[in-house]
């Protein structure tokens, strides 16, 4: 199916462009997620009239995302959780505890925008990668630790290697 993009999307292509999409891709995700129209000529001349809006929109999200990077540049998020002995959680941390441990240190990051390849099972200090905007990313550090006083000791630890 032929779609025109209405916001960049990762490894897929920029805003405007007509792209060729699997059916099911493009019906059951970029379509009910506004992310595309499918290419017909009709769509085609609602984009050309539509396209100024769209970019000054994808500028403001852009210039928002920016904003928001800066001032996460150098932040670490410090979770306290139980673990046995040898370091290893009871329980995980997910992208939900960090997404919330962001947002109560006064940002405004959604779970969506951050990007673990798996949940964190064991004591340590992480780099955890929030997509703000597609064309905006910044790197955390997400320290778990047991107590506050461990925590500043990890956290010692990692910035000395």
């Amino acid at each position: 199916m032929k779609v025109i993009l209405l916001e960049h999307v990762d490894k897929l292509g920029k805003l405007g462009e007509q792209v060729t999409v699997k059916n099911g891709y493009a019906r059951n995700y970029l379509l009910p997620c506004k992310k595309a129209l499918r290419a017909t000529p009709e769509n085609v001349a609602y984009y050309e009239k539509q396209k100024a809006e769209l970019e000054a929109r994808n500028k403001v999200l852009f210039e928002e995302a920016s904003k928001i990077a800066e001032s996460l540049k150098g932040y670490s998020a410090v979770l306290i959780r139980q673990a046995a002995e040898t370091g290893q959680l009871y329980g995980s941390v997910t992208i939900r505890d960090i997404a919330a441990a962001i947002k109560e240190a006064g940002f405004s990051v959604e779970r969506r925008q951050v990007f673990l390849e798996r949940p964190i099972k064991d004591l340590g200090v992480y780099e955890v990668k929030l997509n703000l905007h597609p064309e905006v990313s910044q790197t955390i550090l997400v320290n778990v630790a047991r107590t506050d006083d461990d925590a500043k000791k990890q956290a010692k630890a990692f910035n000395q290697e």
